[in-house]
């Protein structure tokens, strides 16, 4: 069975818990700091990966890295899954929960390409789009800085892509251009 369905897996058994308990908030950013850890440590994550490294000393690192400083039901899955030598899975588990927040939650997510930094004005505009095309309640939006496009913006909701760029204009009009009509090619 591949890893994102296993993951997949503890990650709805995490969510239904954590809102049957009440810790939805607290899980939520404790998920997050792992994946920030995992995000900004290759070495954590090569070890939990590891088949040389032994589970007991995973499990003993993961315990001084998070014991008192994560909910108990944060830390009770990660000690189910070192029991289980299912370690590795966890970096996934950490990514895969913020999208089932979002979800349960109704958060919809973007992501924006433009040439400079938005100003508030124009971040509330693309949220208010974004609201609209996703038909979610609220928005996080991503926000990226891409200095080739010139001008505009490439704006992503889910699996749609408006690409507003003068750079995306200026390849299809080169395009055009490419195929002559008034000269008879043999």
């Amino acid at each position: 069975m591949p890893h994102s369905r296993v993951a997949s897996r503890y990650v709805k058994s995490l969510l239904d818990l954590a809102v049957q308990q009440g810790a939805l908030e607290p899980v939520h950013q404790d998920m997050q700091l792992f994946n920030n850890v995992c995000r900004n440590s290759r070495e954590f994550v090569l070890m939990l990966k590891s088949p040389i490294i032994r589970h007991e000393k995973k499990r003993a690192v993961l315990e001084t890295l998070f014991k008192g400083k994560v909910h108990p039901l944060t830390m009770g899955i990660i000690d189910i899954l070192t029991k289980k030598n299912r370690e590795p899975l966890l970096p996934a588990i950490a990514s895969e929960f913020h999208v089932a927040y979002n979800d349960y939650k109704g958060i919809g997510k973007a992501s924006i390409v433009s040439t400079q930094p938005l100003d508030a004005r124009l971040r509330s505009e693309i949220e208010s789009l974004v609201k609209q095309l996703s038909h979610k309640k609220e928005v996080e939006l991503e926000e990226r800085v891409d200095k080739d496009l010139i001008g505009g913006f490439i704006l992503n909701v889910g699996d749609r892509q408006i690409d507003a760029s003068v750079k995306s204009k200026l390849k299809a009009l080169k395009l055009k251009f490419s195929e002559n009509p008034y000269v008879k090619e043999f």
